[in-house]
């Protein structure tokens, strides 16, 4: 079985260093990163950062991996792998998420997303990320909470190409795209589901994830304390999680 990883914005997926480090401690090694268009991969001069792209993207890459396949998603990431279980639901054998309160109907996209959803402010707020040292932009990833070496890789990861790629997404996804996803998601006939539910991201609800839970019939586990970048505070118990998901399965 292989275990697919998708990160999310902005990064790129250094983020997944630690967590695969505890799985490999795990007897877990058949890991694979993938790198979405704008975030840590090239994205060519037509790309079109839609949600329905990025999920014909995700969902060729799948094509050319040895399967069964365990998809685990990671912010957009969680995004482009709720997407995929719309569209391609045989593609995995399962699918693990954080982030599930993006499906809700309640759901408000937080401040930086709205930001970035308005014209001229999303401009100016890219262009403010862009334009200050990798050192500074570093110790920007490192007071949302990330470890120094992780918080480098990223500030290093930080394109042109991923500033377009966000003010793109971000506006493409205008609520009610997500809601409506979510719709459509609780009424399909889904894989094995895991949503991972880290109870102190400051970015998308607990309390809206763990609604979500019991209508897309999933499993869920609880990473009480963690924030947004759970694979990178407590990797230990992510990972435990994670393991004792699939080998249920």
């Amino acid at each position: 079985m292989t275990k697919v990883f998708v990160h999310g914005n902005p990064e790129t997926d250094a983020i997944w260093g630690p967590l695969f480090q505890s799985l490999a401690e795990l007897g877990v090694q058949d890991t694979v990163a993938l790198s979405a268009p704008g975030f840590g991969a090239p994205a060519p001069a037509d790309w079109e950062p839609t949600p329905a792209n990025y999920v014909a993207w995700l969902a060729a890459e799948l094509d050319n991996i040895d399967g069964p396949i365990d998809l685990v998603g990671h912010d957009w990431g969680a995004g482009h792998v709720f997407g995929l279980l719309a569209a391609h639901p045989d593609k995995v054998r399962s699918w693990a998420a954080d982030c599930g309160g993006l499906l809700h109907a309640d759901y408000v996209w937080h401040d930086a997303a709205q930001t970035w959803q308005t014209p001229g402010a999303g401009e100016e707020a890219i262009a403010a990320m862009a334009g200050i040292s990798t050192e500074d932009r570093t110790a920007a990833y490192m007071g949302l909470g990330l470890p120094a070496d992780i918080a480098q890789a990223l500030s290093e990861g930080f394109t042109d190409d991923m500033g377009r790629c966000i003010l793109e997404l971000y506006r493409a996804a205008k609520q009610p795209v997500l809601a409506e996803l979510g719709q459509q998601l609780v009424a399909a006939e889904l894989p094995p589901g895991l949503m991972i539910d880290a109870t102190g991201d400051a970015y998308v609800s607990s309390d809206l994830a763990k609604q979500m839970v019991g209508p897309l019939n999933a499993g869920h586990l609880e990473l009480d304390g963690n924030g947004h970048w759970w694979m990178t505070e407590d990797p230990g118990t992510a990972a435990a999680g994670l393991a004792a998901f699939w080998a249920a399965l």
